[in-house]
């Protein structure tokens, strides 16, 4: 098979697919390709993927390169450096796994069908005791050292956005936020949530029709038109106050509040809406598995678990609550039996103050879970 196109040649996934268009060949540097950034070259309608890296090495089941190959999008692994120097447009031949350009080869990398990624699929099965061990003593030693930066009590900047007795929808740019947040959007007409885009998130929010009222983060995924759609703007800080996003909002001549805070921007995110008065803090696409951290490129998930223990009395995670049910018709039988289920309990919640208030919360639990 011959495939002749544009390149765009970027290190970071995230950027490169803001600005490639349709049919056009991604050329990128992503060792252990994750499925999300495998799902947004799809979105994106490559043509091909070039990869300078392995797409999966064999240490954890990735599943981005087998995501690639399902959408009929071919993949050339492991081009080398030479790859990553070609200029954006140049037009490039693929041949099997060979890269020309101008007729002359510029590169030979492997080419990758369903077969040899199931095969360094099932072997990295083995690999996943070690790695889990080594997970679990990185987030305990590290969690000792973070406790009580995220345990205690938090600086928050003075802000526009008000959480106060208001509940908080946090979308991330995780596994399945796309779908999640269609899930949940008769949550969102309902109960009129502060909407919080973290990073990626914010543009998740934005291309579903939704404008963020707070966009947090490092700055690095956001897109310009979004991060100056008029939501307010808060960076995250490391702990020490360095604060790298906070020069591209300079040069994009916006104002920003910075909050410092240990760990990933999602779970600093969790943390404002909480100190913030947040009575109730819905998230979706959050990072909760190992696999989603060793895709983070996190050897351990010390500040997510203490932020959990911190806000979890508040949280409701929506992280996968599309994959309940496919066809809308398929949730009706349940949604009908559940409600019988309620029935007589809801009796009982009219005549009580006190199981009244606490039957609306389970009751819009119950809703966010089933995206009803």
């Amino acid at each position: 098979m011959v495939i002749t196109g544009k390149v765009k040649v970027d290190r970071s996934t995230k950027k490169l697919v803001k600005r490639i268009q349709p049919h056009e060949i991604a050329v990128i540097d992503h060792p252990d390709l994750d499925e999300v950034a495998a799902l947004s070259l799809v979105r994106a309608k490559v043509r091909a993927v070039v990869n300078a890296q392995p797409s999966t090495s064999g240490r954890y089941p990735n599943l981005g390169p087998l995501t690639l190959l399902k959408h009929h999008i071919p993949l050339i692994d492991q081009a080398g450096a030479a790859v990553l120097e070609l200029a954006d447009d140049q037009v490039v031949e693929i041949r099997e796994n060979r890269i020309y350009l101008k007729k002359k080869l510029l590169a030979q990398g492997v080419r990758q069908t369903a077969e040899s990624i199931l095969r360094v699929m099932e072997s990295s099965k083995a690999n996943l005791h070690q790695g889990l061990e080594e997970f679990v003593d990185n987030t305990l030693f590290h969690a000792r050292y973070e406790r009580s930066s995220i345990l205690g009590k938090l600086e928050i900047p003075p802000l526009k956005t008000s959480f106060q007795g208001r509940q908080a929808l946090i979308v991330v740019r995780g596994k399945g936020y796309c779908e999640d947040l269609k899930a949940v959007k008769s949550y969102i007409r309902e109960m009129k949530p502060v909407l919080v885009g973290v990073d990626g998130g914010a543009d998740a929010l934005y291309e579903n029709g939704y404008r963020p009222h707070l966009i947090f983060g490092d700055m690095d995924s956001v897109s310009d038109q979004v991060l100056a759609c008029g939501a307010e703007v808060v960076v995250h800080a490391y702990t020490d106050g360095q604060a790298p996003g906070l020069e591209r909002i300079g040069q994009m001549g916006l104002e920003a509040q910075v909050f410092a805070a240990p760990g990933t921007s999602e779970d600093a995110a969790m943390l404002l809406a909480y100190h913030g008065g947040a009575e109730l803090i819905v998230a979706v696409g959050t990072h909760s598995s190992v696999i989603d951290f060793w895709e983070k490129g996190r050897n351990g998930m010390a500040s997510t678990l203490l932020t959990r223990i911190k806000v979890g009395s508040i949280l409701v995670d929506a992280k996968g609550v599309s994959r309940l049910y496919g066809e809308k018709e398929g949730i009706k039988p349940v949604v009908q039996v559940v409600c019988a289920a309620f029935f007589p309990f809801l009796i009982i919640l009219s005549v009580s103050t006190l199981l009244s208030q606490l039957g609306r919360l389970l009751l819009l639990k119950f809703k966010i879970t089933l995206g009803i």
